[in-house]
């Protein structure tokens, strides 16, 4: 019998210079109103930056912009006396308490009603996650007045607890929609052929489950982070000792209204950290917003 001929590849042809040339001219346009909107969204960012270097005796004479042509007024001066502010100190630390373990306790109460809805069956399953995407549209202000008196009456109120509980109440809705279509999308085989090698469910979600599901537990992780980080009317409304950045800020402004070199500092503290969090994990940004779009 005679031996089958080796295939032959054929190379893929290659684009000429021109039509590189015509390409790239072609998505010039697009590339620079991008370019353009990009700098114009960060031009807010960057007068927040250097207005916090500059002393408040030269932020009230001229604007932030005059630093280009006089830049030796810049100092680090405002920092290190906001640095040695204990209030200041205090309110970051109760920010990180509040975003932190909100954070942890929407993903994982999350992930794992998220599996529940999309894997396992149980009577009334889809009522009962209709019933979930229905809380989705109540506004966060309905549930003020009635949470701060359930908060009286079981003396959670002004505590980091209260807080926390009260953002997990209002994060878990779209946490679930988001992870249980992420989750129905993957490959029914992988779980049957996890249960025929003995794997409970239990199993089947730690080590199957949270890999798969990265993606979009990292996105709901950036976006629950970042609501609550920037939160103001609910650490208002339950807390009067207890003060995230954003309260302590705004009660520096109606304190001292004049003092731009600690309220400058101070939000641009507050506006750094949630960026870094935001480029640690851009990466699976885009695919969880795409969680369960496509099948």
């Amino acid at each position: 019998m005679a031996a089958a001929a080796p295939a032959i590849e054929v190379p893929a042809p290659r684009d000429s210079l021109a039509a590189k040339i015509l390409r790239i001219v072609a998505k010039a346009p697009v590339q620079i109103v991008l370019a353009i909107l990009g700098v114009l969204w960060l031009v807010p960012t960057l007068g927040l930056f250097i207005t916090s270097l500059l002393p408040a005796s030269a932020f009230t004479s001229s604007g932030w912009w005059q630093v280009f042509s006089h830049p030796s007024q810049l100092t680090f001066a405002n920092y290190s006396a906001l640095f040695h502010n204990g209030g200041m100190l205090d309110a970051l630390k109760t920010t990180a308490y509040i975003a932190v373990g909100n954070t942890i306790l929407v993903v994982v109460l999350g992930a794992m009603a998220g599996y529940a809805f999309a894997w396992l069956d149980f009577p009334g399953r889809d009522w009962v996650f209709i019933f979930v995407i229905a809380l989705l549209v109540v506004p966060l202000q309905m549930a003020l007045i009635p949470m701060f008196k359930l908060y009286d009456l079981w003396g959670i109120f002004d505590t980091v607890l209260g807080i926390i509980l009260f953002h997990v109440a209002f994060g878990l809705p779209f946490a679930i929609f988001l992870l249980r279509n992420f989750f129905v999308g993957i490959p029914k085989y992988i779980l049957e052929s996890a249960r025929i090698d003995g794997a409970n469910e239990f199993i089947i979600f730690i080590r199957l489950m949270l890999p798969l599901g990265l993606p979009a537990i990292a996105s709901l992780a950036i976006f629950q982070f970042l609501w609550t980080w920037n939160d103001l009317l609910v650490a208002l409304v339950f807390g009067q000792n207890v003060q995230p950045i954003t309260v302590w800020i705004a009660g520096q402004l109606r304190e001292f209204g004049t003092s731009i070199d600690i309220i400058a500092p101070a939000s641009f503290l507050s506006l750094i950290v949630p960026l870094m969090v935001f480029f640690a994990f851009q990466r699976y940004f885009v695919q969880g917003l795409l969680a369960g779009s496509v099948k």
